[in-house]
């Protein structure tokens, strides 16, 4: 296993706790949201949407997702988000987390394959919880629905 995959599975909260982010918050802002159905990150939102949660769309591109207003960037969104849930490159990652630690988010969840150890080190100093390398939809699927999205 990898350094850097190593860091991830010693950092990554405990399933429990996943389930537990999972159960508490609700209102989750996606960043690199696609208005493209058949897209990963439009197929996680609508599902969050389905399963009761207030899902913020972020794309400086689009008006509306989903029937829901975009927002240019997390700082634009004029009430509070609980998780920023990230669909964008690694690379892009360190100013979104700055914009979560500054509106006063509580987690940071970068979808699967996306992973920023500098960056969630810091959410993590400014306290708040950081889920790597795991998609939303599929921890919500195993642990709150109990069943597998494979």
């Amino acid at each position: 296993m990898s350094d850097q995959l190593c860091e991830i599975a010693a950092n990554n909260p405990p399933p429990e706790e996943m389930g537990a982010i999972l159960q508490k918050y609700k209102t989750v802002a996606i960043v690199g949201l696609s208005p493209k159905p058949e897209r990963d990150s439009h197929q996680v939102a609508k599902y969050m949407k389905e399963n009761d949660y207030r899902i913020v769309p972020v794309n400086p591109g689009q008006k509306y997702i989903l029937g829901e207003k975009c927002y240019p960037n997390l700082k634009a969104i004029p009430f509070p988000v609980d998780i920023v849930n990230v669909f964008r490159k690694p690379d892009a990652v360190p100013p979104i987390v700055d914009d979560a630690v500054e509106i006063g988010a509580s987690v940071v969840w970068m979808q699967l394959g996306i992973v920023h150890n500098d960056a969630a080190r810091k959410a993590r100093e400014a306290s708040l919880e950081v889920v790597m390398d795991r998609c939303i939809k599929v921890e919500h699927m195993r642990m709150i629905k109990g069943s597998s999205p494979y």
